[in-house]
């Protein structure tokens, strides 16, 4: 008479990577995870519809696609017979230690499916205790949720087989097919998220500007020059509680001593006019800068349009 000795195992295997935006779990690193559910014999001499449970727990390195693992696992089934005076007393205990090889597809994202395989050792219910040592190997789909960056869910189906266990009662050997379907869920946690640096504040908002150009050796004020000023004294009453700087250049045509003082006047010509558009002159600065800071960069005794100028400057 031969019977089969039923018994449920095995571990998770779990795991992370995925992506968002900036990635979820896109990098390598180690892993655990635990996690459990049901385990359904394949055997049919065990009965029909009999459902055990199964507990494990992974550890592995995620190399982001492939992973490998050990898988640790410990599982009962319910037995439709009994052998007085041994373990196997309406039930069978199973543990296994298996490596396994799995591959992510698309592990950059939220939704990650998963496939996998592997073999090791499984330690069965015989006579008193978890005392028969089988070959097992397994088979396994399942799919990942990434919560974040470090952690994922994964649900999972697992096929678990061993050679065939036996055990000695009353003078007789019994022995069996040894087949499992586990369906399981689970968490893994993933080590060594990279650091995410906070982005960079934001560059400081460039004070607004405005240009008024001058003639040759001049420092009275164009049309054009004038609606300019308006614009910046408009600027100006918008931001409230501000400051102008009015900083007055020339080419470099002329000697230096007089270009510094033809800057000045230009800086108060403009001063003058901004006060007239109601800007107060207590909230007026004016530089004189001569022929610093040109511009257009040229030689000594060159006229140059763009180098005649006031820079009005709202703070």
């Amino acid at each position: 008479m031969i019977k089969p000795i039923m018994a449920a195992a095995a571990a998770l295997v779990a795991l992370p990577i995925a992506a968002q935006a900036q990635e979820i779990n896109a990098y390598p690193g180690f892993y655990v995870g635990a996690g459990g559910g049901a385990a359904i014999p394949l055997s049919s001499s065990n009965g029909g519809g009999i459902v055990g449970y199964t507990i494990g727990g992974t550890v592995g390195y995620d190399f982001v696609g492939p992973r490998v693992s050990l898988d640790v696992g410990y599982g009962q089934l319910p037995l439709n017979f009994n052998l007085p005076g041994t373990a196997l007393t309406g039930k069978a205990g199973q543990l296994t230690t298996l490596i396994n090889l799995s591959y992510d597809f698309f592990p950059t994202s939220t939704i990650t499916p998963y496939i996998g395989a592997g073999a090791g050792l499984a330690f069965i219910d015989s006579n008193t205790s978890l005392g028969s040592t089988q070959f097992a190997w397994d088979a396994l789909v399942g799919v990942k949720y990434n919560i974040s960056n470090s952690m994922t869910f994964n649900i999972e189906a697992r096929y678990v087989g061993t050679t065939s266990p036996s055990v000695n009662w009353n003078g007789q050997t019994y022995s069996g097919q040894n087949q499992n379907l586990l369906a399981m869920a689970g968490v893994t946690f993933k080590f060594g998220a990279p650091v995410v640096a906070p982005p960079p504040p934001p560059p400081p908002a460039a004070a607004p500007s405005y240009m008024v150009f001058f003639d040759w050796d001049r420092s009275n004020l164009s049309q054009q020059a004038l609606n300019t000023i308006k614009q910046a004294a408009g600027a100006f009453k918008t931001k409230g509680n501000a400051r102008i700087t009015a900083t007055g250049h020339t080419d470099t045509s002329g000697p230096e001593a007089y270009n510094m003082a033809l800057s000045l006047r230009r800086a108060n010509t403009v001063k003058d006019a901004l006060v007239r558009e109601g800007v107060p002159a207590t909230a007026i600065a004016v530089i004189g800068r001569g022929e610093a800071g040109l511009l257009v960069q040229t030689g000594d005794g060159v006229r140059e349009p763009q180098n005649r100028r006031v820079e009005i400057v709202i703070q």
